[in-house]
């Protein structure tokens, strides 16, 4: 661990991963002392902590040498913009930097900064370079900083953390061997050459799925709309623009699926003609324009009809009646679940990081509490686990 104020969340982690049978050793830097201290972390991984490169005892001379053959995987987190430099670079100046410079096992980077520092090109510079050379880059959350900022930079959330050292270790998860596709962010419908028709939809919870259906063991295929945000670890990611190119692109994809989660916001209209200049204002030009609009594929329906995967998941963004319009999207698209929210309510809009969702399906409606988009991402994936669970007992497909 390194020097952060997302310290404190590494005793957590220690914490769980000792629950879940593993032996930890804690290696930590000068800086890091300075948010938690070595008794703490002692005390939580039942053996001593490393902090200096050069230990009194003489016997311990290679220590890291010693270290480095003995775990299954290494996890720096919080992976301070520092420490990270010095990885990419080779630098070895102390105990935490010279183990992972004499590494035998998988390496595992959870950054942890504020925003700025996150974004600013040498720190992504050295984040893909690591990547490179197979170092597994574990992204931030975004969210409040402990600057006051709002954006990336948050340590990951702990089920990520455990999640990701399990996939290193090669324990499989709850959809280990499943083939999950989702879709995300919105659809931007072409007007002219520089304008179109698009939504507010970031894609955040389109990707917070999935990130946590590949740290669930998933072949992940995402179908991404127009999106800035990076690329969820052991995804395969496909970028559209129009609801056409998505809808081309998931067809291209459906095919054996287990799971299909259709969270992006997809244009219902879209231009009849696209024109092929930009529309300009002349002393001519009338007060009012028409736009012909046309339907776009029902990219749900035509999956619940035409090649439905074993458990089929859509999203509906409703202001009023939810749940009665859930309902008869679940039955005119064939879905297992409805997945409701309001942008109205308080930390529910496209750009939140939160979300405040309710379940429908056929038999049942559950609510759920405001929480961050990638909680409500593991909520919806235990309904799939449990969906597959009792399909595969009764022996059916659907």
């Amino acid at each position: 661990m390194t020097g952060s104020i997302a310290a404190y969340k590494s005793a957590y982690l220690v914490r769980e991963l000792i629950k879940h049978g593993a032996e930890v050793r804690v290696v930590m830097t000068e800086a890091a002392s300075n948010f938690i201290s070595e008794l703490t972390l002692a005390t939580l991984s039942r053996a001593p902590v490393v902090r200096e490169m050069f230990p009194d005892a003489p016997s311990h001379g290679t220590w890291h040498i010693d270290l480095a053959g003995w775990g299954d995987v290494m996890i720096i987190a919080p992976a301070s913009a520092n420490t990270i430099a010095k990885i990419a670079c080779g630098i070895a100046d102390n105990a935490l930097t010279a183990l992972a410079l004499a590494l035998k096992c998988p390496l595992l980077v959870a950054p942890a900064m504020d925003v700025d520092m996150y974004g600013h090109p040498a720190t992504q510079s050295n984040l893909e370079l690591l990547e490179k050379r197979d170092v597994r880059i574990i992204p931030p959350e975004s969210g409040e900083l402990a600057s006051g900022l709002q954006g990336e930079g948050r340590l990951a959330d702990l089920p990520a953390l455990i999640d990701e050292i399990g996939r290193a270790v090669g324990v499989d998860g709850d959809l280990a061997g499943k083939s999950v596709l989702v879709t995300a962010g919105p659809t931007f419908e072409d007007i002219d050459p520089v304008r179109f028709l698009g939504n507010r939809s970031t894609g955040k919870m389109g990707f917070a799925l999935a990130a946590a259906a590949a740290r669930r063991g998933a072949r992940v295929t995402l179908v991404a709309g127009p999106s800035t945000i990076p690329t969820p670890a052991g995804v395969e990611r496909i970028d559209v623009r129009s609801a056409e190119e998505m809808f081309a692109a998931v067809k291209a994809a459906s095919s054996g699926l287990d799971v299909a989660i259709m969270a992006a916001a997809v244009a219902d209209f879209t231009p009849v003609e696209v024109a092929s200049h930009k529309l300009k204002k002349t002393p001519d030009t009338t007060e009012t324009l028409t736009l012909h609009l046309q339907r776009t594929p029902d990219i749900l329906s035509w999956l619940g009809k035409q090649n439905r995967p074993r458990v089929l998941i859509g999203f509906a963004v409703e202001t009023k009646d939810m749940v009665d319009e859930a309902r008869r999207k679940l039955r005119e698209k064939n879905a297992d679940l409805i997945v409701v929210n309001n942008p109205l309510e308080e930390g529910s809009a496209f750009a939140a990081d939160t979300n405040k969702v309710t379940f429908v399906t056929e038999s049942a409606v559950k609510d759920f509490e405001r929480q961050s988009k990638a909680r409500v991402a593991d909520h919806i994936l235990d309904f799939v686990v449990n969906k597959l669970a009792e399909i595969e007992s009764s022996g059916t497909w659907v």
